[in-house]
C-alpha cells in the first residue's frame, strides 16, 4: 500500500517556522508562497520575535499558536533544529519539511543527529522530507511550501536539486508542461524517493513522475516502485559514467560501471532513462501527450516535405532505436493515390513540393501512414508551420501567404481528426514550431520540436523504446532465497554450487599432486585440460592447457605448469568439443543500490577487449536472457556466419537464467562469473566460473 503522505501534500493547516521578512532568507520566500493559499486552509507564520511578518501576526513559537498544526516547515539555523522538531510534534504535527541543512551530508556527527531526529519522528507517527531540502508543493491541493511557483500541469516532479527543478519549468512552458507536485528530497532521511514514487502513482491528477536522483537510497525498490506504478516515469541523474567497482576481482566487475546499473535498471522498470534537463523535457513532452498510446512497436514513417530533412530524421529516429522500414509495395501504392509523382514514397515519404500547390496532402499523407499496419509511428519533419508563419509575421514562408496559411492550417486540424480515428504516435518536427497550424497540433496533444533529434527522442518514448531500442520489459525480479551461505568460494566449490542448480559442466577433479592427476585422468577419457587454481586469471598467467591428448600431455603439462607457477591445487577436467561452438560470458555483481546485476555477452579472452556485453538485474528470466544475447553487436555469430551451425539460443538463456538465480539468492557473492559459457548447436557448457565473497 505505502505509506500514507495525506499530512504532507493536504494538510489540515500549515505553519512555516523561520518565517521572516528578510528577502535574503529562505523562511521568506516559503512564508509568501505559503500565504497564497491562505484561504485553502490555516496558515501560521513562526518567528522567535514575534511582531509581525508580510503584514501579518507572527506567532514567536508553535505553542504560542494555541492550536495543533498538522503540517510544519522548519526553516532555522542547524543549532535550533531539533528544538524545532520537538515542538512542531508538541503541536500534534504529523508531517514536517526540514530546510535546514547541516546532518548527513556535513559528516558522521551531522548524519547522527539526522538518524535521531528520525527516530523522534518516526515514533511520534509522523512523516519528515529532508532535512536539507527546499520546500514541497503541490497545485491540485493549493499546497505552495517551496520558494518559487510551478504551474499546474500533470507531472509530478521529485528532484535533489533546485535549480534544475526551475530550468525544467523554465523548458517546459513552451511545450505546455505544468506540475501537480514538486517535492525537493534532500537527504531522505524519513520520506524517500520509494515512497514518494509511489504516492504519486496512486495521486489521480498525476500523470507523469519526473525524477531527479544522485542517490537513490534502495535503487532496488525505486526500480519496483518504477515498474508498478502504472504512468510513465522519467529519470534524469548524476554520476552515472564512474566506476561502480574499481578493485574488481572478475571481468563482470572491471566492466560494471555505474552507467550500466542504472541504464540496467531503467530498462527492467520501463523508466525513461535520460542524460539531461533539455532531453528529460522533450521526453516528458513526449509520454504526456494526450495524442494516442503508448506502442511497443518501433517501425516508423518518415514524413517530410524536403529531402534533407527526411534523411536527417531518418537517422535521427535510427539513433533512438527506431526501426526506419522501407514501406510495402501496397502501402506505397496507397500513397500514389494522394501524392503527384514526383513524390517519394519508400520511407521517408516526401511531398517533393506538393505542399505548396496542395496544403491538404500533408494530412491525406498522414492520413495514409496512420492507416498503414506496418507502421507503428509517425514523425513529420521539415517546413509545416512556414506557412502560417509566414502569414501570421513570424518570418517564415513564401509570399502568397494567406491562402497557403489557411490551407496549412486546415491541414493541420485534418491531422488533428486523423489521429482521433487511428490513434499512433505522431511527432512533429517543424522549422516554425510556434506557428499557428503548428500549435493546433500542440493544442491538439501532438508533440511539436524544432530540433530533429528532439522529436526522434520523444518518438522513441513514445513507442516504449529507450535510445538503444531495448524493449522496456516492465519487470523488476525479486531476490530469490538461498538454503544457507556459500561457504567454499574455491574454484570447485562455486562449480559445485552451480551444478546443484542444473547448469551443466564437464566432468573434472581437483587435485594436489602428480597421483592424484594420474586418478582423475582414468575416471574419465581425454583429451584433457588442466588449470592451476586459485589464480585470478589463469589464462593469462599461462594456467590453463588446452587439448591434452592423453595421461602422458596431462603429466608433462602439470610438471610444466607446476614449475612455473607452484599453485596449491589443479584441475583436471574433460576437455569440450569447441569446433561449433561460441563462448560467451556471464557474470552478476553486486552493486550497492541496485544488488546484483547481471552482465552477458561475448566472453572467452576478448571479454574486455571487445566489450560486447549487455546488463539486467539479476535474477534474470530466461525470456529476457534470450533478448540480451540477440541484442549483442555479435548477435549474428549465434545465427551463424560463414558456413557455421545456429547455436542453441534458447540453452544459454536456460543456464544464464540459473547462474544469475544463483548469485541473487547468495547476498554474500559480491561477483560470481561463468567465462566462458560455450554454447553449440546442441546445448550450453559451463567451462570455467569464479567467485568473490564480499
Amino acid at each position: 500500500m505505502g505509506r500514507d503522505l495525506t499530512a504532507l501534500f493536504d494538510p489540515g493547516s500549515v505553519a512555516v517556522v523561520g518565517a521572516s521578512d528578510d528577502p535574503a532568507k529562505y523562511g521568506h520566500a516559503v512564508a509568501s508562497q505559503a500565504l497564497r493559499a491562505d484561504g485553502r486552509r490555516p496558515v501560521h507564520l513562526v518567528n522567535r520575535r514575534g511582531g509581525t511578518v508580510l503584514g501579518r501576526p507572527a506567532a514567536p513559537s508553535l505553542a504560542a499558536i494555541g492550536e495543533p498544526v498538522e503540517l510544519v516547515v522548519i526553516s532555522v539555523p542547524g543549532d535550533g533544529f531539533e528544538a524545532a522538531v520537538e515542538d512542531a510534534l508538541a503541536c500534534g504535527a504529523k508531517a514536517i519539511v526540514g530546510i535546514t541543512a547541516g546532518f548527513a551530508e556535513a559528516g558522521p556527527a551531522g548524519l547522527a543527529r539526522q538518524r535521531a531526529v528520525v527516530a523522534r519522528v518516526q515514533e511520534a507517527g509522523a512523516v519528515l522530507v529532508g532535512p536539507n531540502c527546499l520546500g514541497i508543493a503541490d497545485n491540485t491541493t493549493e499546497l505552495y511550501l517551496a520558494s518559487d511557483r510551478f504551474a499546474p500541469g500533470g507531472v509530478a516532479l521529485l528532484s535533489q536539486s533546485g535549480n534544475l527543478a526551475l530550468e525544467l519549468q523554465l523548458r517546459g512552458a513552451p511545450h505546455g508542461l505544468g506540475f501537480s507536485r514538486f517535492v525537493s528530497l534532500g537527504n531522505q532521511a524519513d520520506v524517500t524517493l520509494v515512497d514518494l514514487v509511489e504516492d504519486c502513482a496512486r495521486h489521480e491528477p498525476t500523470t507523469a513522475i519526473a525524477v531527479y536522483a544522485e542517490d537513490f537510497g534502495d535503487g532496488r525498490a525505486f526500480a519496483r516502485a518504477a515498474a508498478a506504478a502504472g504512468k510513465p516515469v522519467v529519470l534524469l541523474t548524476a554520476g552515472r559514467g564512474s566506476a561502480s567497482a574499481r578493485s574488481a576481482q572478475s571481468h563482470t566487475g572491471a566492466l560494471t560501471t555505474s552507467a550500466d546499473v542504472v541504464a540496467a535498471a531503467c530498462r527492467d522498470a520501463g523508466v525513461e532513462l535520460v542524460r539531461t534537463p533539455r532531453e528529460m523535457t522533450v521526453v516528458l513532452a513526449a509520454v504526456s501527450a494526450r495524442s494516442g498510446p503508448r506502442t511497443q512497436g518501433d517501425r516508423t514513417a518518415v514524413f517530410t516535405d524536403g529531402g534533407g530533412h527526411g534523411a536527417i530524421a531518418a537517422d535521427a529516429a535510427e539513433d533512438a532505436g527506431l526501426d526506419v522500414p522501407e514501406l510495402g509495395a501496397a502501402t506505397q501504392e496507397r500513397l500514389r493515390t494522394v501524392l503527384w509523382r514526383q513524390s517519394a514514397v519508400g520511407n521517408p515519404v516526401d511531398l517533393a513540393g506538393m505542399g505548396e500547390q496542395q496544403p491538404l496532402s500533408y494530412a491525406d499523407t498522414v492520413a495514409e501512414l496512420l492507416a498503414a499496419d506496418e507502421v507503428d509511428a509517425v514523425l513529420m519533419t521539415g517546413y509545416f508551420g512556414g506557412y502560417a508563419a509566414s502569414d501570421g509575421g513570424l518570418g517564415g514562408g513564401p509570399a502568397g501567404g494567406s491562402v497557403l496559411a489557411e490551407g496549412e492550417t486546415r491541414a493541420a486540424e485534418k491531422i488533428v481528426t486523423h489521429l482521433a480515428a487511428t490513434p499512433k504516435p505522431l511527432v512533429v518536427q517543424s522549422m516554425y514550431p510556434q506557428s499557428p497550424s503548428c500549435r493546433v497540433l500542440s493544442e491538439a496533444g501532438i508533440p511539436v520540436f524544432a530540433a530533429t533529434e528532439d522529436a526522434a527522442r520523444a518518438l522513441s518514448a513514445m513507442t516504449g523504446r529507450a535510445a538503444g531500442g531495448a524493449p522496456a520489459v516492465l519487470a523488476v525480479p525479486a531476490l530469490p532465497a538461498a538454503a544457507g551461505p556459500l561457504r567454499d568460494a574455491g574454484y570447485h566449490g562455486v562449480r559445485g554450487l552451480l551444478g546443484a542448480a542444473g547448469v551443466p559442466f564437464p566432468a573434472a577433479r581437483e587435485i594436489t599432486d602428480e597421483a592424484g592427476l594420474l586418478a582423475a585422468a582414468a575416471e574419465f577419457d581425454g583429451p584433457y585440460v588442466l588449470k592451476a587454481l586459485h589464480l585470478l586469471h589463469k589464462s593469462d598467467a599461462g594456467g590453463v592447457a588446452l587439448r591434452l591428448a592423453d595421461r602422458d600431455a596431462l603429466l608433462a603439462a602439470y610438471r610444466d605448469m607446476h614449475a612455473r607457477l607452484g599453485a596449491p591445487a589443479y584441475s583436471v577436467e574433460a576437455m569440450a568439443d569447441l569446433s561449433d561452438g561460441i563462448e560467451l560470458i556471464v557474470g552478476v555483481n553486486r552493486d550497492p543500490r541496485f544488488g546484483p546485476v547481471a552482465m552477458v555477452g561475448l566472453g572467452g579472452v576478448l571479454t574486455e577487449t571487445l566489450r560486447d556485453v549487455a546488463f539486467a538485474l539479476a535474477p534474470v528470466p530466461a525470456r529476457r536472457a534470450e533478448e540480451l544475447l540477440r541484442g549483442l553487436r555479435t548477435a549474428a555469430l549465434l545465427a551463424g556466419v560463414r558456413g557455421r551451425p545456429t547455436v542453441d539460443v534458447a540453452a544459454a538463456a536456460a543456464v544464464i537464467e540459473r547462474i544469475t538465480a544463483v548469485a541473487a539468492a547468495h547476498p554474500e557473492i559480491a561477483e560470481l562469473e561463468v567465462n566462458p559459457l560455450l554454447v553449440r548447436p546442441g546445448g550450453a557448457l559451463a567451462l570455467d566460473a569464479r567467485a568473490v565473497l564480499g
